[in-house]
């Protein structure tokens, strides 16, 4: 039997980085807004570049937010003050707002979840249709503890750890933006090295007063191995090795970042936020967009459906994908797909996943409570998740993340799953 090798790379970004500054605002806008008027309808879209943001959208509330407060909290959270903040300063960087109501035209297909409080009966869920067309994907996978691609895991914890040294102060040099890219080398499809880790984060002109950039690099390279690389693999199964390749600042310089280096917007960095290209994207983003819209709420129940598929043992990995047409409420279309890995077939799994998961707008939005956010996380639920992905998530209490389906799977398919490998 030959022996398959191939390399896999992912990515991901700081906080800092200008795409997620608009996505952490964006979702913060949607936090305020939920938490005070849970049937909200918000549509937020936020630019960063140089002293300016521009928030755009569509929002429908019954309740007043200090839009520009929420702005500016978001970006010196962040760490964008004073300074050091590098040509952009949450506390006086200008905030231009165009807000507008949401269509009424695209409110007629929802409109009745405003209608409904408290439980909704089976009945009401099916009169409650998508918020728009579209397709979304969900992906898991056994590679790590958490099911997702050990690429992009790793990468979102590279720069969660930077992000952690610039604040407790282990490293105060380094500035907000920042990004990480992990090679894994693969053996018969299972992941067997790192092949080479890359980091690039901002920093400051000057280290301790050194001013000789040479010198600077170097102070990083080895900070960042021992204080970022080092403790983030202590974490993982599969390690670097003698031959991994590490590339610290490749560029030979970032001293100017954020905003001011590269203009951002909401909704760049879909791949980021999911699997790292690992399995395939419908293209919609999430921030800033309420639950009624299923680029965001279809893509995590589709988690929910492939991550609890594969941590019941009826594949090693599993995507589903559904479809929407804007109004209706039922899926067009329910896709799975395990790459030849499933204990059953495809379209018998694809026929459970129908039977045992509610993939209806309305349900998904009661299921995961994602309307509910005053209890939640102080009113930050969404904000959690703007940066460092939004799946995968072990820091955080995610409802599309729970194991709570792997029993009745189980319970379906015992006796089956040998009849079916017979096929």
């Amino acid at each position: 039997m030959s022996t398959s090798r191939y390399l896999f790379t992912s990515e991901s970004v700081t906080e800092g980085h200008p795409d997620k500054i608009c996505d952490q605002i964006s979702d913060s806008i949607l936090d305020a807004f939920l938490t005070q008027d849970p049937k909200a309808r918000v549509a937020a879209e936020t630019s960063v570049t140089t002293g300016l943001v521009l928030v755009s959208g569509e929002i429908t509330a019954n309740c007043y937010v200090d839009i520009a407060s929420v702005v500016r909290r978001t970006i010196e959270e962040i760490g964008y003050t004073g300074e050091n903040a590098g040509g952009f300063d949450g506390r006086t960087c200008a905030v231009l707002l165009s807000i507008d109501e949401q269509s009424v035209d695209i409110a007629g297909g929802v409109d009745q979840a405003h209608e409904v409080r408290g439980k909704l009966s089976d009945d009401e869920i099916d009169q409650i249709g998508a918020g728009d067309q579209g397709i979304m994907f969900g992906f898991a996978c056994n590679e790590t503890k958490d099911f997702m691609p050990l690429p992009i895991q790793v990468a979102h914890a590279l720069v969660r750890r930077l992000t952690e040294v610039r604040k407790n102060g282990k490293l105060p040099y380094l500035r907000p933006d920042g990004k990480s890219q992990v090679t894994v080398e693969y053996v018969n499809d299972k992941p067997h090295r790192i092949d080479t880790v890359v980091i690039s984060t901002q920093h400051d002109p000057a280290i301790n007063g050194e001013t000789d950039n040479t010198k600077i690099q170097k102070r990083i390279h080895d900070d960042l191995k021992q204080q970022v690389i080092d403790e983030v693999f202590k974490n993982f199964d599969v390690k670097p090795d003698a031959n991994t390749k590490y590339f610290i600042n490749p560029s030979g310089r970032f001293v100017i970042g954020g905003p001011q280096g590269d203009a951002g917007l909401t909704g760049r960095k879909i791949i980021v936020d999911t699997y790292g290209g690992y399995a395939r994207h419908g293209g919609g983003a999430f921030s800033g967009k309420d639950p009624t819209k299923v680029d965001r709420s279809a893509a995590y129940a589709a988690r929910h459906v492939a991550k609890n598929v594969v941590a019941a043992g009826l594949a090693d990995k599993c995507e589903v994908q559904v479809g929407y047409a804007i109004g209706v409420a039922r899926p067009m279309s329910i896709n799975v797909n395990t790459w030849g890995t499933g204990k059953l077939s495809d379209s018998e799994l694809a026929e459970l996943v129908e039977k045992h998961f509610d993939l209806r707008p309305a349900a998904i939005i009661q299921n995961f409570d994602l309307q509910g956010l005053p209890g939640k996380n102080k009113g930050r639920f969404y904000h959690n998740v703007a940066a460092y992905g939004h799946l995968g998530r072990p820091d955080l209490d995610l409802p599309w993340e729970r194991l709570d389906k792997v029993d009745e799977l189980r319970k379906v398919t015992a006796g089956k799953t040998a009849s079916a490998l017979t096929v």
